[in-house]
């Protein structure tokens, strides 16, 4: 198993793919809601290896393939896109002429079954919790993002660098509490997501460019993503928000 993670660590590195970690399937399936349960994917698997992108090196490798690719950046989802071609036609089609069966899952997909990818990069060592909403790592802080995870037939082993990470409790500075304008973190709840919503719909351009209170975290902020980057990931991110808060928030403020 760990040298099929090396493997895939060094397919993966040119394109920003850059944390890789492993899950035995037994663990992550006793703990995951039953509509997310990797056996249900791939009944022959016994692990899962997590790919996962720290810093803005996916980004740059993202604008690359967009500049070879004409008019990709206009599809609907171009960076969901990217990750499934690098996932496919680099990883898994190298995996596949060694012989090495994988499945394929990502977080993106909204028509069928996924994982839950939170839980899973914790118990792959990649990320921790955080006051934030979003998990850290040691290394790269709240810039990391979770890509695709590869279901394997091999035993589990691999796990990274952050088995048991929790920073939070013992952070002295705790300058993301103070630099969200819509308060919507706490040491003692976290992340409020209705406040954070109603703030980012009706304050538009407060949170368009950056979330402050990520950008605020003194974990790896020299690894923090280039700003058109942050600014995709913002307006997606309120893309998604508008929906939820004409739904459920909007008659509460009225």
């Amino acid at each position: 198993m760990e040298e099929l993670v090396e493997r895939i660590r060094k397919i993966a590195a040119p394109f920003g793919l850059n944390l890789i970690g492993a899950a035995a399937i037994d663990d992550y399936d006793r703990h995951a809601p039953a509509t997310m349960r990797a056996r249900g994917i791939d009944p022959k698997a016994r692990s899962i290896i997590l790919l996962a992108n720290g810093g803005g090196n996916f980004w740059r490798a993202f604008k690359a393939y967009s500049d070879d690719h004409p008019g990709w950046t206009e599809r609907a989802n171009p960076l969901d896109d990217f990750t499934r071609a690098i996932v496919e036609k680099e990883i898994v089609a190298q995996l596949s002429a060694a012989s090495e069966r994988c499945t394929p899952v990502y977080p993106f997909v909204t028509d069928g079954p996924s994982l839950n990818f939170m839980d899973l990069g914790k118990r792959a060592g990649i990320a921790g919790p955080s006051l934030l909403g979003v998990v850290v790592n040691p290394t790269y802080g709240p810039w990391i993002a979770f890509r695709a995870a590869l279901l394997v037939e091999h035993e589990n082993g691999g796990r990274g660098e952050a088995v048991g990470f929790d920073p939070c409790p013992s952070c002295v500075a705790r300058t993301c509490v103070t630099s969200c304008p819509a308060k919507a973190v706490s040491v003692v709840s976290g992340w409020d997501i209705p406040r954070c919503l109603t703030h980012r719909v009706e304050q538009e351009a407060d949170c368009a460019p950056r979330c402050h209170a990520r950008v605020a975290c003194v974990i790896g902020p020299e690894h923090r993503y280039p700003d058109d980057e942050i600014a995709y990931h913002q307006m997606r991110a309120l893309r998604a928000m508008r929906p939820y808060y004409e739904e459920r928030l909007r008659e509460r403020r009225s």
